[in-house]
């Protein structure tokens, strides 16, 4: 898996392209405030590891809004920081059980539409820890 951790003091997002058929269509357009934005690339072999990466997923992402003092989550499936990438049954599956396991844990945690293309706008600060990348 491949994680790309992004503190931003705003973020806004709107469908353009769905692209899995198996999605329901949807129009949505959102704007959050102070959120952690992980920008997640689920691969092939993360299939296998089941829990363990899902449970990787969670501590990073724990850990890297505790450094930028938010409790605010947002999950986002980013295919496209790697060549090979998970199914799409798993990937939303694994967002699905680390959004359960934040909000058990006391973040408010959203995500962005699944299987769709996106307008992305967003304000980060300049600091270090503001964006991290990890591959797990």
């Amino acid at each position: 898996m491949k994680l790309l951790m992004i503190y931003t003091t705003r973020f806004w997002y709107r469908t353009t392209i769905k692209t899995l058929e198996s999605e329901e269509d949807r129009v949505e357009e959102r704007a959050i405030e102070g959120v952690l934005v992980g920008f997640i690339h689920a691969e092939p072999q993360d299939e296998a590891e089941g829990g363990a990466v899902e449970t990787r997923l969670v501590k990073n992402l724990k850990w890297a809004a505790r450094k930028n003092e938010t409790k605010r989550i947002l999950l986002h499936s980013f295919a496209h920081l790697t060549e090979g990438k998970a199914t799409p049954k798993f990937t939303k599956d694994l967002l699905a059980n680390a959004e359960e396991r934040l909000v058990g844990a006391g973040y408010e945690v959203s995500q962005t539409p699944f299987g769709f293309f996106l307008d992305l706008h967003l304000e980060a600060p300049g600091r270090s820890l503001a964006r991290i990348f990890k591959s797990l």
